[in-house]
């Protein structure tokens, strides 16, 4: 791993820590409407399968050991084994596979709106499940009690991470791999002799 890819990382995660800092929304659930899922979403669009997961499970590790950077100020491992738990530990993974999925071809809003789109998808499974199981919800109670007051709002965060995602890529491609992860040299700006 290069200096730079740990930098992006680490600048990943601190990001979606600052995400933290606005304040959510709680609902019946015990599941509270939170900004910083766009972070994880960023983290996969922006940095790949590899970097991106890996600044997410940075955060997570750092949540687990206690420090309050979700939403509300909370962290710890008891907010792993409450109610949100199966959305948080699932974070890495859904970077990973928002990652993947953007790595498949060129970064278009589509590309990246569809690979938030699939990673939502798999964050809500494995939330639900963790949320029926921890809060002894059925599963239709626990699909309403987590996931369908977040679809409106998550749908707008996975047009908003496509957005800005493209837009930086757009403004700054040499700061991030060609889309296969394969670093390549400089192209030179004039033709050699």
């Amino acid at each position: 791993m290069q200096m730079k890819d740990m930098l992006f990382a680490a600048m990943m995660a601190a990001i979606t820590a600052v995400m933290g800092l606005f304040p959510g929304i709680p609902l019946p659930g015990g599941v509270p409407i939170v900004l910083q899922n766009m972070g994880i979403m960023l983290a996969g669009s922006l940095l790949g399968k590899r970097n991106g997961a890996l600044a997410i499970l940075l955060f997570v590790l750092l949540v687990a050991a206690g420090l309050p950077l979700l939403s509300g100020g909370r962290g710890g491992l008891s907010v792993l084994a409450g109610p949100s738990g199966g959305y948080i530990a699932s974070w890495p993974i859904m970077a990973f596979l928002i990652g993947w999925l953007a790595e498949k071809g060129p970064r278009t809003f589509r590309r990246l709106f569809l690979a938030n789109l699939a990673g939502g998808l798999f964050n809500y499974a494995c939330g639900t499940a963790w949320l029926a199981m921890v809060a002894h919800l059925s599963l239709p109670q626990a699909l309403l009690a987590g996931v369908l007051p977040f679809l409106p709002g998550d749908l707008i965060k996975m047009a908003a991470a496509a957005f800005l995602a493209v837009g930086i890529h757009r403004a700054a491609p040499h700061l991030f791999s060609p889309a296969n992860g394969k670093a390549q040299p400089p192209q030179p700006t004039e033709p050699t002799q």
